[in-house]
């Protein structure tokens, strides 16, 4: 464990628990259009960026989707829903002052556009002083589960994927973690233990010290 020197965040599910805000917002979209979808239609695109995420569900329904008008509407509607309600999962600020004090370099890597990625931020107050760097969707052309996202948040820290540890959610972000060469650490926020198996650890949350909790991830990494 002693040559991990970057911790990689997936930011949905991990940082905060938005999907069923992000969800919310596309259900919406959808009902403006006519469209009338359900939460769960979501589920097997949660992680995979919003351009599967709307279209994987647009084409369930038959829906021609505008994804550059729709996309952007659902963010409109989105920012409405969030704005003072946003608030991070318990212990993870805890966690990542942990990973800061013990000189980890930090990265958010997520599927989402910047302008969900800056709004959950800005919202959590996490948007300065927190990571050394941040990758979104829109830098990347594959989405995960392809390990493109985490093989160049890795690259942006300057360091090996073999370096990272990959902090994740969904079954799509473990696979890709996986993938690029990464440890994994899978929280239960989105997905079942069974779903998340691949991960090297699984934890419910980051709560205090309890056994498998967060902290005592942190102590782990450290040795």
């Amino acid at each position: 464990m002693g040559n991990l020197k970057g911790i990689l965040f997936d930011m949905d599910g991990v940082l905060v628990d938005s999907e069923h805000f992000i969800a919310e917002a596309a259900i919406r979209m959808f009902a403006e259009q006519c469209v009338y979808v359900e939460a769960e239609d979501f589920i097997p695109f949660i992680g995979t960026g919003e351009d599967r995420y709307l279209g994987g569900v647009a084409q369930k329904y038959d829906y021609a989707i505008n994804l550059e008008r729709d996309k952007l509407r659902t963010y409109e509607i989105y920012g409405e829903i969030v704005k003072h309600k946003l608030k991070p999962l318990p212990g993870i600020k805890a966690f990542i002052g942990k990973c800061k004090k013990a000189a980890f370099k930090l990265a958010v890597a997520t599927s989402a556009d910047k302008i969900k990625m800056d709004i959950n931020l800005r919202e959590l107050k996490l948007e300065s002083g927190y990571f050394d760097t941040t990758v979104n969707g829109l830098e990347v052309i594959n989405k995960k589960p392809d390990p493109e996202i985490f093989i160049k948040a890795a690259a942006k820290l300057g360091l090996s994927t073999m370096d990272c540890l990959v902090v994740e959610d969904a079954v799509n972000g473990v696979k890709a973690a996986k993938q690029a060469g990464c440890r994994c650490l899978a929280i239960t926020s989105s997905f079942d233990k069974k779903s998340l198996s691949e991960a090297d650890w699984i934890v419910e949350l980051f709560s205090g010290n309890s056994p498998g909790g967060f902290s005592l991830v942190v102590e782990t990494l450290q040795t």
